[in-house]
């Protein structure tokens, strides 16, 4: 099977690294790629989703694997293109993209079909801004489009509210795009993901990830300093309550709107006491919860993808292992605000029993691996228990070693 896999950090890395290690014999592909995923991935040269979809095409593939999340909307969408050529793609077209590409259109979404979700406001400008705050924080602001995990701001009050409105509607540090005002929700976060293909659909191992730079979930928002994995995380009857509010009626909203889907669903929450409300959907693998929750499937993971791209689920292809996945980022001085590149790392050789995710790394002349991006690298570690896995994951990430590291203390420990 002929495989191109499109993306180029920690999560395209885990995406390849599970199709490789599937029983299935595969010929993977990618791109843009990264000299990490090149060990295991043939490079492709595009210049966007037409020529990458030409190349397909000339070359045989298979299948197409969408990673990130940009090239579902770019250009027409991958996975629309992909229709046009005949090329079985795992991800959803651009149509039903625009649950993750517009903050505004997901909303309306879940009021439309009763998915509980937070109250919210759409705006255009400061003072509307403002105005639908009303004095009240804490207050969540959302710039409606793609920023790559960063275009969130939970602000406790007026001084960060006005900081993120000025980046956002003065600066339009993301571009032209209106704001959401969000209702603040309290609780504790998880992950779902769910594997769609038309009215079908298979819920997976939940995560829970750490947003925030520093420890204590403090500082500014990053794309996520680490995740948990676990199927220990559905505790009692909440795998049913999400089925029963949230993902059945999202996946029954997608037939009623004419949106058809295949591929990852992710199902950002917040369990409220009142139940659990929907914070985002993304149209894709979380990052960095892939990262944690790839690794403890079993099976045949390529023969699943592919099947689910053609139309046809089969939940029997895959299991998910006991215990708990923890993923550990390591990233780069000056993050998230800015990136240092060129800082050699060191240590990689060092890991045993724990796996490197590469998020933005690349080689330089001497062939060591240098940072190249925010959020470098990821080392991921199992264990029978959480506690197991923290320790483990910690152990093996202080082997990695760069000049202006960042790495929390808490991940694993932290809402738990």
């Amino acid at each position: 099977m002929k495989v191109l896999v499109v993306g180029k950090g920690g999560r395209e890395h885990a995406i390849i690294t599970a199709l490789h290690e599937s029983p299935t014999e595969t010929e993977i592909y990618s791109f843009p790629g990264s000299d990490a995923i090149f060990e295991l991935a043939k490079q492709v040269e595009a210049d966007g989703v037409a020529s990458l979809v030409s190349y397909m095409t000339e070359n045989g593939m298979d299948l197409c694997v969408a990673g990130e999340e940009s090239y579902l909307v770019k250009d027409g969408g991958l996975a629309n293109a992909c229709a046009a050529a005949g090329i079985p793609c795992w991800g959803p077209p651009k149509e039903a993209a625009q649950l993750e590409a517009s903050k505004e259109f997901a909303k309306e979404f879940m009021i439309r079909h009763g998915i509980p979700t937070g109250g919210y406001a759409s705006v255009n400008s400061v003072e509307e801004a403002r105005a639908a705050i009303g004095g009240k924080y804490p207050t969540v602001l959302k710039f409606d489009g793609l920023a790559a995990g960063k275009g969130v701001a939970v602000c406790l009050e007026e001084a960060s509210a006005e900081e993120f409105l000025e980046e956002v509607l003065g600066q339009r540090k993301f571009g032209e795009g209106r704001l959401l005002v969000e209702e603040f929700l309290e609780g504790p976060e998880i992950s779902i993901f769910a594997s769609v293909v038309d009215s079908e659909y298979q819920i997976l191992a939940p995560a829970r990830d750490y947003k925030r730079i520093y420890d204590a979930d403090e500082g500014p928002n990053t794309g996520g300093m680490g995740a948990v994995s676990s199927l220990e995380m559905f505790e009692g009857d909440l795998r049913a309550v999400i089925d029963e509010t949230i993902v059945s009626p999202t996946v029954e909203g997608l037939q009623r709107d004419g949106l058809p889907y295949r591929g990852f669903l992710y199902f950002g929450l917040m369990l409220t006491e009142q139940g659990p409300k929907v914070i985002e959907y993304n149209c894709r693998f979380g990052d960095p919860e892939a990262e944690a929750v790839l690794p403890i499937i079993e099976g045949d993971f390529a023969s699943y993808v592919f099947a689910g791209a053609k139309g046809d689920l089969q939940p029997d292809l895959i299991q998910f292992a006991d215990g708990w996945s923890i993923c550990l980022v390591s990233a780069s001085a000056g993050y998230p605000a800015s990136s240092r590149s060129g800082d050699v790392i060191s240590g990689l050789d060092e890991v045993e029993g724990a796996r490197v995710f590469h998020a933005g790394t690349r080689q330089n002349d001497a062939g060591d691996f240098e940072t190249a991006g925010g959020r470098v690298l990821v080392v991921v570690a199992q264990g029978d228990t959480r506690e197991e896995a923290v320790a483990k994951v910690y152990r093996e990430s202080e082997k990695v070693r760069f000049d202006g590291l960042q790495r929390r203390t808490d991940i694993g420990t932290r809402n738990f």
